[in-house]
């Protein structure tokens, strides 16, 4: 007993310092991406706006208007996806689950994307994804229910369906969508967090901090469906209940990310797995750890995207999917326990 609690001890010891570390390198990306950009900063202007933020030359303009709420946003977003991620991958025990997989970014795509086309107000646009994300989560747990290994290939195959049905859907929309909204659209589709500011950092952080607080009492439940629906029925609880509270939560986490950057594929796949060789499979612990390695992602990937073809800017969906496309296929081959 003695032997196990100080195993016990070192082991939670070992996660706080990882939970440490990754918040370190987190913050350090963000950071150095404020130099990153068409217009580069030196360190010690970024040093000097920060102190001074009562400035009023360009290098405060593009430091506290342009840069610290984009990074901020592309923090939120990676988090966001990082923790639906790993969420759906518990609750499914499938590694190659995430919010696109499932179809919850497809639907919440589309449903967002006939908002847009109909002149909704973009606060409002994360509610309607929601829904979308949501149904499309519904329908993918449905079809692929069941705690058998074709359970896990039919949700991949149903998500991959939904997925291409909700994209021929966007296509009509934007079809029928008038020119000046059919190029909003394509640019919001292509993934990025060009152009936001700081009202969309407000509204986008509080959507996300509800689906977030709906994940605090869902914490044992995720780890109880990590031994699978018939020992988690046996532990007394409540599956169907369970499996649709997870799924809600993450919809409406998806649903705000996606309102505001697009389609980002691939960070909700990649963060869970990095977090889970770091800190184990315990939610109370992987979903932070989760929510840390999913923003330093995006944070890195948007400097890159808006350094590597400046002055012009790569979108940042494009080009996380250049790494996740390689990470899906190695992950599909190798057998990863959750």
């Amino acid at each position: 007993m003695i032997a196990f609690r100080a195993g016990s001890a070192n082991a939670t010891r070992t996660r706080v310092w990882w939970l440490f570390a990754l918040g370190a390198v987190a913050l350090g990306t963000a950071v150095l991406s404020l130099a990153a950009g068409s217009v580069l900063l030196s360190p010690d202007s970024i040093v000097r706006v920060l102190f001074h933020p009562s400035a009023s030359d360009l290098a405060h303009t593009l430091v506290w208007d342009i840069r610290v709420p984009r990074i901020l946003i592309g923090a939120i977003v990676g988090a966001g996806l990082g923790v639906a991620g790993a969420m759906l991958q518990s609750m499914f025990r499938n590694p190659l689950v995430d919010p696109y997989i499932t179809g919850v970014s497809a639907g919440a795509a589309l449903t967002a994307t006939a908002a847009i086309a109909v002149g909704a107000s973009f606060v409002l646009v994360p509610a309607v994804a929601f829904a979308g994300g949501l149904a499309c989560a519904a329908a993918v747990a449905l079809f692929g229910s069941g705690d058998l290994p074709s359970g896990n290939l039919r949700l991949v195959l149903g998500g991959i369906a939904l997925s291409s049905l909700c994209a021929a859907l966007v296509t009509i929309v934007l079809l029928r969508s008038g020119s000046t909204d059919a190029l909003t659209i394509l640019s919001w589709l292509a993934g990025g967090i060009s152009g936001r500011s700081w009202s969309d950092f407000g509204w986008t952080l509080a959507y996300l901090a509800v689906g977030l607080l709906l994940t605090l009492p869902l914490l044992s439940s995720l780890n109880v469906l990590r031994l699978g629906v018939d020992a988690a029925a046996g532990f007394g609880l409540r599956v169907g209940r369970a499996r649709l509270g997870v799924m809600a939560a993450a919809a409406l986490i998806a649903a705000a990310c996606v309102a505001v950057s697009g389609i980002v594929g691939f960070v909700g796949l990649m963060a869970p797995h990095g977090a889970r060789k770091l800190v184990g499979g315990d939610a109370a612990w992987l979903l932070p750890a989760s929510a840390l390695v999913g923003a330093a992602v995006v944070i890195v990937a948007d400097a890159i995207a808006r350094s590597i073809v400046a002055p012009g800017e790569l979108p940042l969906g494009v080009l996380l999917a250049f790494v996740g496309v390689p990470f899906f296929l190695i992950i599909a081959r190798r057998p990863v326990s959750l």
